[in-house]
């Protein structure tokens, strides 16, 4: 028996010290953590069980200095914040982190508990790609893990945290998922390297400009977040997971209200300005809205006309989604719409209410736009909207033009609340456009003031929030100040709905 622990113990010790010192020293000279480093400074202490420490690989011709336990990936399960979560971790200082046929057969395995579990998975993504003495395979279990993605998807949050080179097939994998972080300087991705890009196409370019953490970040939106740093990166996945639930049939956690929801907020009648051409930052005004000011926004580097993000009110998560007036006006363009819609998708899968805060003008107009698809991209957010079951409420703050105004989130789309302050406009275009086009001749020979009076008129006939509120389109004009009260109201009756009515065994008869 006491050989026999020894044994344990010498094998125990291997792979926990997986990788070699030098290779090890190497990362950390890098600003690396390893993968348990990792991993211990995410979960709460002491609560990763490891599965499959000892587990190496079975391929034929592999060299046995080379079959080191873990395989190059840690995974397990354990407890953030005192709930449960799944978690794998690849260790680049052990066969560069790549994926064969046990690395992949342990990374089946978590994903496979996170489903049977109903708890988040996370995935720590820092190799080489697929193990190249073991070829297909490693192709094949790549696979695995995308279905193992589509399966997942809306049912348990899936979170991917890149923290080194995650290239070609590997890459598919966090695309997939609900969440992806990244970490400047030292997070790469991309379906090619530079070495074949330059062969291709004869473009130079560095790793960082093609697949780095501001690329994916502020260009292709695959970053939702980017962090200064390692540590920074994971307490911002910490963050996140603490407005999120655990699985789609269950409620994103509240906590106690620690900030009155009854709160007046007059500040926001200095937020935002009265005049609907002015510009402000709207995430000011969100944070006067929330619990505590806190916005945890959602791509805050990519589509920066649409703001969107998650935050409590009356200590319950809500998603918000707001037209950012400082940049572009706040117009909807191809990359806000892509934007928007995953993010609203995202809050119904969670059960997350959404507040949608209207100030827009309109579409971007253009040839890129039209040309690069600007209405099936706005389609996509009108589908949201429409498909999401969650409570969702507009507040139309200063103008809502054209269908722009529908398709963020009005009453018609599904709003089961919609309220408008009292400088709000909403109409079919802005005053000045239809005064241009209804009395353009008139105007030619008019004076500059004869303009101002139909447009003041115009204002008061046709944009007025009170025509919307006399037919039904929108429910309430509301000081500003009242914003934060109206909106709890609303969530305390309709949050804890269930997102389908209950199966009946049968009706009651009126006997």
């Amino acid at each position: 028996m006491a050989e026999h622990l020894a044994e344990l113990g010498r094998r125990t010790q291997a792979a926990v010290h997986a990788g070699s010192e030098t290779a090890v020293q190497r990362h950390h000279e890098r600003g690396k953590m390893t993968a348990r480093e990792r991993i211990d400074h995410l979960v709460d202490p002491g609560s990763f069980q490891e599965l499959d420490m000892l587990a190496r690989s079975r391929a034929h011709g592999m060299d046995e200095s080379r079959r080191s336990y873990t395989d190059g990936v840690v995974t397990g399960f354990a407890t953030i914040g005192g709930r449960a979560v799944c978690i794998f971790s690849q260790d680049f200082t052990v066969i560069g982190g790549t994926l064969g046929e046990v690395a992949g057969e342990k990374v089946h395995k978590v994903q496979d508990l996170a489903g049977s579990l109903g708890v988040p998975v996370i995935g720590i993504n820092d190799g080489g790609g697929a193990r190249v003495q073991e070829g297909v395979v490693a192709l094949h279990y790549y696979g695995g893990i995308f279905r193992r993605n589509v399966a997942a998807s809306g049912v348990v949050p899936q979170i991917s945290v890149i923290m080194g080179s995650c290239a070609g097939g590997a890459v598919y994998s966090p695309a997939i998922t609900d969440f992806v972080f990244m970490v400047k300087g030292s997070s790469q991705m991309f379906i090619t390297g530079p070495d074949v890009v330059k062969a291709v196409t004869g473009e130079d370019v560095t790793h960082e400009e093609l697949g780095g953490a501001i690329t994916h970040a502020t260009k292709s939106g695959v970053a939702c977040f980017v962090a200064p740093d390692e540590r920074a990166c994971l307490d911002q996945v910490k963050e996140l997971l603490g407005y999120l639930p655990s699985n789609n049939l269950e409620l994103p956690p509240r906590l106690p209200p620690s900030d009155d929801p009854e709160r007046d907020v007059p500040r926001l009648r200095e937020v935002v300005p009265a005049g609907p051409r002015q510009a402000y930052d709207v995430r000011d005004a969100l944070r006067e809205v929330l619990d505590h000011g806190e916005l945890f926004e959602y791509h805050p580097l990519w589509a920066l006309n649409l703001v969107c993000g998650l935050g409590r009110l009356g200590g319950r998560p809500v998603g918000v989604v707001a037209n950012q007036p400082q940049v572009l006006a706040g117009v909807l363009d191809i990359d806000a719409c892509e934007k928007g819609a995953r993010f609203v998708r995202t809050c119904d899968c969670f059960n997350i209410p959404v507040i949608t805060f209207v100030d827009v003008p309109g579409f971007m107009p253009g040839t890129d736009q039209e040309h690069g698809g600007l209405a099936r991209r706005a389609a996509k957010l009108v589908y949201a909207y429409s498909e999401a079951t969650v409570p969702k409420i507009q507040v139309v703050t200063r103008k809502a033009y054209g269908t722009a105004y529908s398709v963020m989130g009005a009453k018609s789309l599904g709003a089961d609340a919609a309220f408008a302050w009292p400088e709000a406009e909403v109409a079919a275009v802005g005053p000045d456009i239809a005064v241009d086009a209804l009395h353009g001749p008139e105007l030619a020979r008019s004076a500059p003031e004869r303009r101002a009076e139909l447009v003041e008129r115009y204002r008061e006939a046709s944009s007025s929030p009170y025509l919307a509120v006399e037919r039904g389109l929108i429910d309430q004009v509301i000081d500003p100040v009242h914003t934060r009260r109206h909106l709890h109201a609303v969530l305390e009756r309709l949050a804890p709905r269930r997102a389908e009515p209950a199966p009946r065994k049968h009706g009651v008869l009126p006997l």
